[in-house]
Parts: C-alpha cells; sequence; structure tokens
C-alpha cells in the first residue's frame, strides 16, 4: 500500500455521491445510468479515474463537471471511505477507489455523453440494477458513515465473492 492506502497496482478511481434533502425531508442521492465504458447499461454513481499528478479531490471535482455538468469545489467533498476492489480473474481491472459524499454544488445535474444522471430515494436504491457489491457498501455511504472496505470479486467479474470491512 502506499501513503494513500493504495494498492501500488490498482487503479486509483473516485467515486462521488450527490446528497439533497427533500421537501418532505428524506434524502435523495445522485446515480446514473452509466451509457459507455466500464459498467455500461448499470446504474452507477459519478466518478472515474484519477489522472496523473491529480489528487483523489481533484478527480471527484472534474468527474462530477464532466458526467453531469455539476460544479463543485473540493472543498466541498466529504470523505466517506475507501474500497479496494480485487478482481482475482482480471488483476488489471483492481481498483483502489477514495469515496465522497457532497452536499454542496452549483448547477442542476445534466446528461453527458456517459452518464444520464437520476435523484434516487436514499430509501430505495435500484440495488437489482447496480454492480452486485453496491449493497454491501453504499447502505453506509448514505448513513452518513467513514468506511474501508476490500471487495473481492468472483471469477465471472461481476459477482462479489467476498467484502471485509475494517475498522479505520
Amino acid at each position: 500500500m502506499n501513503p494513500a492506502g493504495q494498492s501500488p497496482r490498482a487503479t486509483p478511481v473516485v467515486l462521488c455521491f450527490l446528497m439533497r434533502e427533500t421537501r418532505s425531508g428524506g434524502q435523495e442521492v445522485l446515480l446514473g445510468l452509466k451509457k459507455t465504458g466500464f459498467g455500461v447499461g448499470r446504474i452507477v454513481s459519478l466518478g472515474g479515474h484519477v489522472e496523473p499528478g491529480e489528487t483523489p479531490e481533484q478527480a471527484a471535482v472534474r468527474e462530477v463537471f464532466e458526467e453531469s455538468g455539476v460544479r463543485m469545489a473540493e472543498s466541498d467533498l466529504e470523505p466517506a471511505g475507501t474500497i479496494e476492489f480485487v478482481f482475482p480473474a482480471k488483476p488489471e481491472w483492481d481498483m483502489s477507489t477514495v469515496v465522497y459524499r457532497s452536499w454542496n454544488w452549483l448547477g442542476e445535474p445534466s446528461p453527458s455523453s456517459e452518464i444520464d444522471p437520476a435523484w434516487y430515494p436514499a430509501g430505495s436504491i435500484p440495488y437489482p440494477h447496480m454492480w452486485e457489491d453496491s449493497a454491501h457498501w453504499l447502505p453506509r455511504v448514505l448513513d452518513g458513515d467513514y468506511f474501508a472496505a476490500v471487495i473481492t470479486l468472483a471469477p465471472d467479474n461481476e459477482c462479489v465473492a467476498s467484502v471485509v470491512f475494517s475498522s479505520t
């Protein structure tokens, strides 16, 4: 592991969950239908690769803007956790992920070439349309927790073989 807690061979990635209160007092989270690339056809969070020379915070701000047109500042990011995604059958897919939440941004989410964003009630997340692992850790993001997890995928590179949460 390097100082950021990332595996040296894993691709550095960020995920960012925009959150908002509804008029009725509930919470919603911004997710989106992935239209291209890794995870196409699934409901996913905003996020992506950390580019060379970028911090995870800079990458989260850039990815949110590129995928939804929403502007935010690094100071708007609240750390939510880290996830090491391990793909034993395809190690080049391994990802070292920093997860953020944010309650502050400027603009209304709009579709991009990569994501068709939509708000979902926090109590009605479309898990059957997401990566299987999301049901294991996304509730912690929505509850405001901070967590660290290692998620190992099965040989099919889709189903979860194991999830290990560690104390942070």
